[in-house]
């Protein structure tokens, strides 16, 4: 007997942790995960994107336009900062899964903590300063990058 072949990849199932972690978030408008995986395919530290632990949810603003300290903006800890800051080890040489391709300052946090690769669902501001400026960052870093199929999960949840 053969073992079964429809089994999904690593790759595939990364990113369902990735939809797994994104719907942990509580904005309104956008939700991305973070997944970072070490080279023994262990996935390292989790992240979503937020606010700052400890916050009070409902004591800041969701919002993604008015005046700037009245937005979510100055608050929120993206998915990518959130999981290299909760993963209380050293990420040097892993990978990173995420819903959305890096923000410049993503970027640059990903450069420092050493993260080797980014996989990615979405690049949903291609061709903003900010991704080309993400990507020429990655770039001369010598990360690389790969968009790779969203998965889409259905849970029912409940209460």
């Amino acid at each position: 007997m053969n073992c079964r072949d429809n089994y999904i990849d690593w790759n595939t199932y990364f990113m369902a942790m990735v939809e797994l972690n994104a719907m942990k978030s509580k904005d309104p408008n956008t939700q991305v995960g973070a997944v970072i995986v070490n080279d023994l395919k262990q996935i390292v530290s989790t992240g979503y994107n937020g606010m700052p632990r400890g916050f009070n949810d409902n004591d800041y603003p969701w919002d993604r336009e008015g005046e700037w300290q009245d937005t979510k903006y100055p608050y929120i800890v993206h998915a990518e900062l959130n999981a290299i800051l909760s993963s209380g080890h050293n990420v040097r040489g892993c990978y990173m899964y995420t819903s959305l391709f890096p923000c410049n300052e993503c970027s640059k946090s990903l450069i420092q903590s050493g993260i080797k690769k980014v996989y990615f669902a979405s690049d949903k501001y291609n061709g903003t300063i900010e991704n080309k400026v993400s990507k020429k960052m990655l770039d001369d870093a010598g990360i690389s990058y790969e968009k790779l199929a969203k998965v889409e999960l259905s849970l029912k949840i409940e209460k």
